[in-house]
């Protein structure tokens, strides 16, 4: 059992999830309880898949999985949000995509596994989130790194964290078709207490910055709302990217992606490249700096000017980018007119999800309470708004 770990679950939430658990599994056997806490990424947007830097926490909201070994082979998972479905699938036999698609995560996490040779028992699974879905806050990569955290303990096996990141990453493509980067999954597996992390995504480096909860508290608001987009936005701008960075390899072929350029590059291209192209490789130029300065600052306690940079990543997201919404616009500019607030940006995708905030310890209910107000009578939307501290990543609770 992990300490750090269990002091974030109650044993509240711990006994209703063994007796949840046994009402949809039955009594017997030795239950082990993984967590997976959510992340935020404190700035760093749309960097990742240009080889990028991204600065995500893992956070105090998280999954948990209480599940048991079965010896026939078959893993028979249930979630507390979806009542009286168990979905099943064996370990023995090949594991293919279906529905429900929330499954599909864990199926792909098993797949991978036994792809990469290890052995698997059988488990029924019981999942509880504290994450909204579709926040932005990654609970498909909690549900990934939990499952696969669960299903080396009950075959009694370790496995390198970050392989095991990559592995859920791989997962996330091949089984719920998302082509998502790999922050996700290494910070949910990699976080440690009381630390942000800076991640070079070209060469998966890591660096951990203190994040003092004496000094700063973070603040995570959920807009509550996921704009329908017109579709494929997100492929869009990657297409995008990676016409930026044709252009800039015909100027110099040792350019592999937007990780290589300098704004002296980007502004030498304002006209040889379609508006919006330029606009998308200036975002992305100018966020990895602004990453790797927001790490400075927070390591030397600038909490001023992380909170700057923070601002100017959001204008950047907002103008540049074009994946804010008037939501989240709002929320970050309100944000700076209250008292306490160094910084606040939208994290994430975009099109809704959540903000972050850097506040004054002190201060920090007093911003909550202002932020859903001024939000409930802007949208009449009563928005989810909590304080996190730094947490570790995935472990066993019991």
């Amino acid at each position: 059992m992990d300490p750090i770990t269990s002091s974030l679950v109650t044993p509240q939430e711990l006994n209703d999830l063994r007796q949840k658990f046994e009402t949809h599994f039955g009594h017997g056997g030795r239950l082990r309880i993984i967590r997976a806490p959510g992340r935020v990424n404190l700035i760093g947007e749309h960097t990742d898949y240009n080889d990028g830097f991204v600065f995500p926490m893992a956070i105090e909201p998280h999954v948990l999985l209480a599940v048991r070994s079965r010896d026939d082979g078959l893993v028979r998972l249930s979630s507390t949000q979806f009542t009286g479905q168990i979905v099943e699938f064996s370990v023995q036999k090949p594991i293919t995509r279906g529905e429900p698609k929330w499954a599909n995560y864990p199926r792909g996490v098993a797949a991978e596994l036994i792809g990469a040779g290890i052995p698997l028992v059988g488990m029924d699974c019981l999942i509880s989130n504290t994450l909204p879905p579709g926040g932005g806050l990654s609970s498909s990569a909690a549900l990934e790194v939990g499952t696969g955290r669960a299903l080396l303990t009950l075959a009694g096996l370790d496995m390198d964290l970050g392989r095991l990141a990559l592995l859920c990453q791989k997962a996330e493509h091949e089984y719920a078709l998302v082509p998502c980067g790999i922050m996700d999954q290494t910070i949910v597996a990699l976080g440690r207490p009381g630390h942000a992390m800076l991640l070079d995504c070209r060469d998966l480096s890591k660096k951990f910055v203190p994040i003092d909860a004496r000094d700063l508290r973070v603040v995570v608001v959920n807009t509550m709302v996921r704009h329908e987009l017109s579709g494929g936005e997100y492929a869009e701008r990657r297409h995008q990217c990676e016409e930026g960075v044709e252009h800039f390899k015909r100027v110099n072929p040792q350019v592999k992606a937007l990780r290589d350029l300098t704004m002296k590059d980007i502004d030498s291209a304002k006209g040889k490249l379609s508006d919006v192209v330029f606009r998308r490789c200036r975002h992305v130029v100018g966020e990895n700096d602004r990453t790797t300065r927001a790490a400075s600052a927070l390591s030397q306690r600038n909490y001023t000017e992380a909170g700057q940079l923070m601002v100017a990543s959001h204008e950047s997201l907002r103008d540049d980018y074009e994946v804010s919404c008037p939501e989240l616009d709002f929320l970050a500019s309100a944000s700076m007119r209250t008292k306490g607030v160094y910084g606040a940006r939208m994290t994430g995708g975009g099109f809704g999800g959540c903000m972050v905030a850097l506040v004054q310890p002190a201060l920090s209910d007093a911003y909550i309470e202002q932020i859903k107000k001024v939000y409930k009578a802007e949208y009449d939307i009563d928005p989810v708004a909590f304080a996190t501290t730094a947490t570790a990543g995935a472990g066993v609770v019991e």
